[in-house]
């Protein structure tokens, strides 16, 4: 395995930063929070930025960058959603969108290494299949922790349902981080995507 380059890790600390602004938009416009059975969850910009990272680092740094992420919250910085910390928010009933990240990033990384060089179609479409993670694992870890430990009795289509707001502003997310990066890649020095092409090969 290729060691990491100082910029990739520079990069991937970026994004943990901007994991934990997007996480947090809601402190400062509190009209974002939504209530949904008994708990609030707070419009962000986190899958926006897991996406991004997966497109612009790769399915491998991508999803380091979020494990790191998730490592740093769970350790007690208050980088999740309400200036929260402390393992047992990925225990709560939103707890599968956090750890959903990492797969957005790995899925969306992957699918977008797969095109020989930046694509509005291809970036789309790793975006979308990133979002369908984040939503898949995150809707149904919080059907199970409704059902279980907070007692609520929703149903599965009740789970998703509730989520429509936010899927519909995630979708329009995904579809713009994907032309961003198609922007971005035509901006950066051509030596930076090369190497980055070349890295992502090698794994």
């Amino acid at each position: 395995m290729k060691k990491s380059r100082p910029i990739d890790l520079t990069f991937g600390a970026v994004f943990v930063c901007l994991m934990a602004i997007g996480a947090n938009i809601a402190v400062w416009f509190p009209m974002l929070a939504i209530p949904i059975g008994g708990a609030s969850v707070p419009l962000s910009l986190q899958t926006f930025f897991a996406t991004l990272a997966g497109l612009m680092l790769g399915k491998r740094l991508g999803s380091m960058a979020m494990v790191t992420y998730i490592a740093v919250g769970a350790a007690g910085v208050p980088v999740f959603a309400n200036m929260h910390a402390g393992p047992m928010v990925l225990i709560s009933p939103t707890g599968g969108f956090i750890l959903s990240f990492v797969f957005v990033a790995f899925v969306t990384g992957f699918i977008a290494e797969q095109g020989q060089k930046p694509s509005t179609p291809i970036y789309t479409t790793a975006s979308l299949f990133g979002l369908a993670a984040n939503y898949g694992i995150g809707v149904t870890y919080m059907y199970v922790a409704m059902n279980t430990w907070l007692e609520l009795g929703i149903s599965y289509l009740a789970a998703w349902s509730s989520m429509i707001p936010f899927l519909l502003k995630d979708i329009g997310l995904a579809c713009l981080a994907a032309i961003f990066m198609v922007t971005l890649s035509r901006r950066m020095p051509a030596r930076w995507l090369d190497a980055q092409h070349n890295l992502s090969a090698e794994r």
